[in-house]
C-alpha cells in the first residue's frame, strides 16, 4: 500500500469516528489544511521527474476527492443530527402567532401636520414652502413690522451676520408668493420657526403653519367660515369659536382666535386677519383692487389640545414610551 493510499483510510478513519461539527473541521486542517499530509504529499510533487509528476498529481487529487467527499456527507449528517436535537428539545408549535417585531411610527406633530394640510388642501389650498434662514426685509419689513417692534429685538430673534436670521414665523413664505405669483392666490405655508424662547408652553423651534387668500371682494366674513370649518374638522366635532380683536402689524383689522374647551373654558389657538394694504402694496398687489385675509396657528399647540398633551417640551424628549402611543 503506497503513502497516499495510507492517509486516505486514515482520513476516512478518523471522519467515521467523528462526533462534532469541531472535530470535522480539525480533520479538515490535518489532512488538507496549510500543513496537512495531502498538502504535505502534493509539495513533493517538484521534486518527482517530470514523468512521474502526472500520475503522481492524479492519485492525490483522487484521493482528495474522495476524502472531501466523505467529510461533506459527514458534516451534514451532523448538522442534521444537531438540528433534530434542537426540535426535540424546543418543539415548534407552527399553529401559535408569529412574534411581533417593533417599527417606528410617524411623530405627533408630523401627523397633525399632515391633518391640517389635507384638510386644506381638500379646500384648494397649495402648500408652499421657504427658506428658514431669512433676511430681515422679508422676515420684517415687508410685513409691515415697525423698527421699533420687539419682534426684531435680540432677544427674540436669533441673527447671523449680515443681516441673516432665523425666520420667526412662516409669514415670508406669503411675501414670496405675492411676489412671485401675485392675486389671486390661496396658500398655505407650514414649516419650522425659530424663536428665542423655552418654557412648557414654548420651544426654541416650533412648527407653524399660516395661511393666506387675496381676491376680489374677500371679506372678514369669508376668514371667519374658513377658520369655522377648519377647527370643526380638525377637531371632528362641533366647536364654537370667539374671535378677539388684537394687533398684528401685518394684518388690520386683526383677531386672535379662542374655542369653547372642557370645563367651558376658552381657549386661544390662532391669530388672524385682513391682510394689511401695506403688505399687499410691499408685495407688488394692488390694494384697491384685492383683498385678503391671513391666519397662523402653532402646530404643537394643535397637537397638544388633540392629544391632550400638557406639556409642549414633552414632544421632544424622545420618550419612547410616549412616542410609541402614536404607532
Amino acid at each position: 500500500m503506497n503513502k497516499i493510499q495510507e492517509i486516505l483510510e486514515k482520513s476516512l478513519e478518523k471522519i467515521s469516528n467523528a462526533a462534532s461539527i469541531d472535530d470535522i473541521e480539525n480533520i479538515r486542517i490535518d489532512f488538507i489544511g496549510k500543513k496537512g499530509l495531502f498538502t504535505n504529499e502534493l509539495k513533493k510533487l517538484k521534486h518527482l521527474p517530470v514523468t512521474d509528476r502526472p500520475l503522481f498529481g492524479q492519485e492525490i487529487n483522487k484521493a482528495k476527492n474522495v476524502f472531501l467527499t466523505n467529510l461533506s456527507s459527514a458534516k451534514n449528517q451532523l448538522e442534521g443530527k444537531l438540528l433534530l436535537d434542537s426540535l426535540n428539545v424546543k418543539p415548534i408549535d407552527v399553529s401559535l402567532a408569529g412574534s411581533n417585531s417593533s417599527k417606528g411610527s410617524r411623530h405627533p406633530i408630523s401627523l397633525v401636520r399632515s391633518k391640517i394640510e389635507q384638510i386644506f388642501k381638500n379646500s384648494g389650498y397649495k402648500i408652499k414652502v421657504g427658506p428658514e434662514i431669512e433676511d430681515d426685509y422679508h422676515n420684517f419689513t415687508a410685513l409691515n413690522v415697525p423698527e421699533n417692534h420687539p419682534a426684531r429685538a435680540m432677544h427674540d430673534t436669533f441673527y447671523f451676520e449680515g443681516k441673516k436670521l432665523l425666520r420667526t414665523h412662516t409669514s415670508p413664505v406669503q411675501i414670496r408668493s405675492m411676489i412671485a405669483d401675485g392675486a389671486p392666490i390661496r396658500i398655505i405655508a407650514p414649516g419650522k420657526c425659530y424663536r428665542c424662547d423655552s418654557d412648557q408652553t414654548h420651544t426654541p423651534m416650533f412648527h407653524q403653519v399660516e395661511g393666506l387668500v387675496i381676491d376680489e371682494n374677500i371679506s372678514f366674513a369669508n376668514l371667519k367660515a374658513v377658520l369655522h370649518e377648519f377647527v370643526e374638522s380638525f377637531f371632528e366635532r362641533e366647536i364654537k369659536l370667539r374671535f378677539r380683536p388684537s394687533y398684528f402689524p401685518f394684518t388690520e383689522p386683526s383677531a386672535e382666535v379662542d374655542i369653547l374647551w372642557e370645563n367651558d373654558e376658552w381657549l386661544e389657538i390662532l391669530g388672524c386677519g385682513m391682510v394689511h394694504p401695506n403688505v399687499l402694496t410691499n408685495s407688488g398687489i394692488d390694494p384697491e383692487k384685492y383683498s385678503g385675509y391671513a391666519f397662523g396657528m402653532g402646530i404643537e399647540r394643535l397637537a397638544m389640545l388633540y392629544y391632550g398633551v400638557r406639556d409642549l417640551r414633552t414632544f421632544y424628549d424622545n420618550d419612547l414610551s410616549f412616542l410609541k402611543q402614536f404607532s
